[in-house]
């Protein structure tokens, strides 16, 4: 099966993660249907399409939209698959619902966009964990060629969405809403939540 356009994509592991083994128990995090939040947004590829400019090969594991595997109620409250649902754990997935792919063991963004993690905030009396609208820039869109990965870079209120990539916090900001490369000093330090390394 082959698409024109369209990739095949399966969920790497199950469609949603919102379990977590503790000791020989497992908790349930979530029981909504609906929150995005504990919706998988990591497929494995099972074909590329017949026009594929992305790079992207069979058996890649992608980082996708959090729509594609997800499951809401319909008007009368009935439980639907996204459109992008197929059959027998496989959905059809655009090319624009892909944001980056790993080749072996790095991460590589598709173009327009970028991974940022968050930096501690060093305010002694802000409420905040991390600094707002500034990151070190941990994976790079290759055609962004004002800024490298490691660099500190500000994005555009509103850019960052959440994403865990290899039990880090990363947002994932579109190229064009990223603003400003900024210079260290040298009190920056990553920020990483708990329930993430832990993930």
């Amino acid at each position: 099966m082959k698409g024109i356009f369209d990739f095949v994509v399966t969920p790497k592991d199950d469609r949603y993660n919102n379990t977590k083994t503790i000791g020989d128990k497992k908790l349930i995090l979530n029981t909504e249907l609906q929150n995005h939040n504990f919706v998988s947004r990591v497929g494995v590829v099972m074909a590329v399409p017949s026009h594929n400019p992305t790079g992207v090969q069979k058996g890649d594991e992608v980082i996708l939209h959090h729509n594609v595997f997800r499951r809401f109620r319909d008007i009368k409250g009935e439980e639907k698959n996204s459109r992008s649902y197929y059959k027998n754990n496989l959905y059809f997935v655009s090319p624009d619902q892909i944001f980056a792919y790993k080749r072996i063991i790095k991460w590589i963004p598709l173009e327009g966009f970028n991974f940022v993690k968050p930096i501690k905030e060093d305010k002694m009396f802000s409420i905040n964990f991390e600094k707002p609208l500034i990151g070190i820039l941990k994976y790079k869109d290759p055609s962004l060629k004002e800024a490298k990965e490691g660099d500190l870079v500000g994005f555009k209120p509103g850019a960052e969405y959440e994403f865990l990539i290899n039990k880090e916090k990363l947002y994932r900001v579109p190229t064009n809403l990223i603003t400003i490369k900024y210079e260290y000093q040298g009190n920056e330090k990553e920020y990483n939540p708990s329930w993430a390394a832990s993930s």
